[in-house]
């Protein structure tokens, strides 16, 4: 076979894995915590588990984030460490969180008394159980999370998802 033949075949067949590679992965679009670069954060996002309450890990584009579902869950590292505050805080999975006010369309939870704070949000509507999500992620994250300066002080039964 010329070379000239040999060369366009390796072409043809690099062209064709590289658009079957990209064929098969989704790529989200997330914003990165203004802190997302702490290396608190590097320790968090490969600590990040491939399925979450059966949903499969999707890839982002933000450093510091993991997404499951089309994104049904969202992890972001870096977000500012909440004050104290009067809102349901939990332990679930070893690991204090302050659940924000519901929003129409998600929940959002943000870990407590840690610093970089880790936020969690899970899309309202789907049939998820609130309290296994975090579970997971918690249980997943809390050996790479920098160790807490403050606890919650009520403990409470965590929201029904």
């Amino acid at each position: 076979m010329p070379l000239f033949r040999r060369l366009a075949a390796a072409v043809a067949v690099a062209g064709a894995v590289a658009i079957a590679l990209a064929g098969c992965s989704t790529t989200i679009h997330l914003e990165p915590a203004d802190d997302a670069n702490n290396p608190a954060c590097a320790n968090v996002s490969v600590l990040l588990p491939e399925n979450v309450a059966g949903f499969d890990r999707v890839w982002t584009d933000a450093q510091a984030t993991g997404a499951w579902g089309d994104p049904t869950i969202v992890l972001r590292c870096g977000v500012a460490p909440p004050a104290p505050s009067d809102l349901v805080c939990t332990t679930i999975g070893s690991v204090d969180w302050l659940v924000l006010d519901q929003e129409e369309e998600r929940q959002r939870l943000v870990t407590y008394g840690r610093d970089p704070a880790v936020e969690v949000i899970i899309r309202r509507g789907a049939e998820i159980d609130f309290r296994t999500v975090v579970e997971k992620l918690s249980a997943s994250i809390q050996p790479g999370l920098e160790r807490a300066t403050a606890k919650c002080t009520d403990r409470v039964e965590s929201p029904a998802g």
